[in-house]
């Protein structure tokens, strides 16, 4: 791992490029080595069986990405709630290619009011690079340029960044 984690108690982080399953394995192994109280959130298919008690006992959060209406909402909701939440996702929300990321990062950590952490899988060099901490604007679009050309630099173990925006 390179760079370090921010000294604050609520915060948003996006880990990308998710191009292999094994960007939670090593994702997780991360968080269990750093000893870091990170949540997660993760499709709701995964969270089925012995898998899914395990996830949750890991700090998982299944997800319906076929309905993520009012999600934005629910996870500002559990922000309030708490004094400390570290919430991690892939904002691909997917392994597969996409033509640009989906904005629920953002649009949860601007409801919750809390800044936003990225995380890069650099699988060339064989590492997990804790990046800069954002403030988000009023702009998306603006917000996604930037944190585009943080990510430009990174490979995943099957491909590149997919475009942010």
């Amino acid at each position: 791992m390179t760079g370090s984690f921010p000294e604050c108690r609520k915060v948003v982080i996006i880990a990308a490029p998710h191009s292999s399953g094994w960007d939670v394995v090593w994702g997780l192994a991360a968080k269990m080595g750093l000893g870091l109280g990170i949540e997660f959130m993760g499709k709701a298919e995964l969270f089925r069986g012995p898998l899914g008690w395990f996830l949750r006992k890991l700090g998982g959060i299944p997800t319906d990405r076929q309905n993520p209406r009012g999600l934005a909402g629910i996870m500002a909701a559990r922000f309030a709630e708490r004094d400390t939440l570290w919430l991690a996702l892939a904002p691909e929300g997917t392994r597969r290619p996409r033509p640009r990321w989906k904005t629920g990062f953002w649009r949860i950590a601007r409801a919750a009011n809390v800044p936003v952490q990225c995380v890069a899988f650099d699988y060339p060099n064989k590492a997990i690079v804790v990046g800069p901490l954002i403030d988000l604007s009023d702009d998306m679009a603006a917000d996604l340029d930037r944190i585009a050309q943080i990510y430009a630099p990174y490979r995943g173990k099957r491909r590149p960044i997919n475009p942010v925006r």
